[in-house]
């Protein structure tokens, strides 16, 4: 099966303009795959995947992960029998394990100020992870859109940035003053740096920071304003699209804005908790009872 899975990544990487992170998570997912049924792929069966995913599970993996493992092989399958490779893609049958809804989890409003404006002080690490801490909340961009950004892309004066997102699909995404006023500064200190490099955010060795340098920076002002559970820029995506969808936004607006190709993707971000909901039914619904 190791030639086929090898086919089919380069598939994924020169034909879907797969992500080095899907790419990497497909290979692992679909070895795991190959190591447990030993069997060619025209010789797989419902049973053995079936018995593969289960076996997961038991192991201690979360149903989200063996979700995962379960979406790989399907696509692998599909694709073989799409080359004419297999007859038929057994993995269509099998159902994907349950797996509990869980709501993105978001900061309140108070502590996204707190947290934009703690990097105090002059130099260029400030004012870059200053810069950084805006554009995350001001725009909703991925950890990778941040880190794979260019100078050239922003737009400061009408506060725009092009985006490459999954797919490497480009986008604009409109960007506040706030942030564009925390960038532009940082830009003079990048200056001062005297480091040629087209990356916009750059490490104190004046490489590309990196995806993991830019969580690092989340987490760590997070904690100084006291902070304590999981967080990272994710959590800063969350939490710009809840904003903006407490704030009247719709839906489809914020799916633009964060580059999600289904609507029901963004759909787990309406993190709205009864109180705003009960508050937008008085002050919309002709029939409410409004001394309630």
């Amino acid at each position: 099966m190791k030639e086929q899975i090898e086919q089919f990544i380069r598939f994924l990487e020169v034909q879907r303009a797969a992500s080095e992170h899907t790419v990497r998570a497909y290979r692992k997912d679909l070895e795991a795959f190959s190591e447990f049924a030993k069997k060619a792929p025209d010789e797989i069966e419902l049973i053995d995947i079936r018995a593969f995913i289960a076996s997961q599970i038991k192991s201690g993996l979360s149903r989200t992960t063996a979700g995962r493992r379960l979406g790989a092989i399907r696509s692998f399958l599909k694709f073989l029998h799409r080359e004419g490779r297999i007859d038929a893609n057994p993995a269509k049958l099998v159902s994907s394990p349950k797996t509990p809804k869980l709501l993105p989890k978001y900061l309140t409003v108070d502590d996204i100020f707190s947290l934009v404006e703690k990097p105090e002080g002059i130099g260029f690490i400030h004012a870059r992870d200053r810069a950084i801490l805006e554009l995350l909340y001001s725009s909703g961009l991925r950890v990778s859109e941040v880190a794979g950004l260019k100078t050239e892309d922003l737009n400061t004066k009408e506060g725009l940035v092009k985006v490459r997102g999954k797919g490497k699909k480009e986008r604009i995404v409109p960007v506040g003053s706030k942030a564009i006023e925390a960038i532009r500064t940082y830009l003079v200190e990048k200056i001062l740096l005297k480091r040629k490099q087209d990356a916009l955010f750059l490490n104190r060795n004046g490489t590309p920071l990196s995806d993991r340098g830019i969580r690092r920076i989340v987490v760590k002002y997070a904690r100084l304003i006291g902070i304590t559970g999981p967080v990272g820029p994710h959590t800063l995506r969350h939490t710009f699209a809840s904003h903006l969808l407490q704030g009247g936004a719709d839906l489809r607006v914020i799916q633009e804005l964060l580059g999600h190709s289904s609507l029901s993707t963004t759909q787990k971000y309406t993190h709205l908790d009864l109180t705003h909901l009960i508050d937008v039914y008085d002050k919309a619904h002709p029939l409410s009872d409004k001394d309630d």
